[in-house]
């Protein structure tokens, strides 16, 4: 009884479970920005950051292992093949394309794993808005490929850069690669975050 009384009081939860803070505490943890470990980039102001600091802290050597890579590797001279990072909970997906325009770049969403998108070169928006502005599946999820495709009611059309790092999570419905201003070549990077 008396040990009942005690966890009851005092709690399992700890100051390591973001679940538990405070959004002035969140913001405050985000904006000290240790997470990035050393790597000098602007998130964007998109990102979820309470989803971000629960993710962050229950699976920490993934988001250290991605900034790490980020933050160590030439990024302008990489190749354009997948980089397994940690096997399938971290892996870099680099590639090379022309922005695109509104009527061929589509609305997606994925459930395993979160997006870290971060424009290498060159410059693109990303459409961003919450799952709750869903309006119609025009693919449905394929678990194989983590990838859903849908129309939105409405969204923000972001400015990605070199300077921005984008943190996308299952409920953050995203259109990458949409020209800002004239079509134009983008060197990109996602890497792939394994949420489970």
């Amino acid at each position: 009884m008396a040990v009942t009384v005690f966890f009851s009081l005092f709690g399992c939860k700890t100051s390591d479970d973001p679940s538990t803070w405070s959004a002035k505490q969140i913001d405050k943890w985000f904006e000290k920005s240790d997470w990035l470990n050393g790597w000098q980039v602007e998130p964007d102001a998109t990102t979820n950051r309470k989803e971000f600091a629960i993710s962050y802290f229950r699976h920490k050597d993934r988001w250290d292992k991605a900034f790490k890579f980020l933050k160590e590797t030439d990024l302008q001279n990489m190749g354009l093949t997948r980089v397994d990072i940690d096997g399938d909970n971290v892996y870099a997906i680099p590639s090379e394309y022309m922005s695109k325009n509104e009527d061929i770049a589509r609305f997606e969403s994925h459930q395993k794993y979160a997006d870290i998108q971060y424009v290498i070169a060159g410059r693109e928006l990303i459409g961003i808005t919450p799952m709750s502005e869903l309006k119609d599946v025009t693919e449905p999820y394929d678990p194989a490929k983590d990838i859903m495709y849908m129309t939105v009611r409405t969204h923000k059309d972001c400015p990605a850069n070199p300077q921005k790092v984008f943190l996308l999570f299952p409920d953050d419905i995203h259109r990458p690669g949409l020209k800002d201003g004239e079509n134009s070549p983008v060197k990109k990077l996602v890497i792939k975050v394994k949420l489970d």
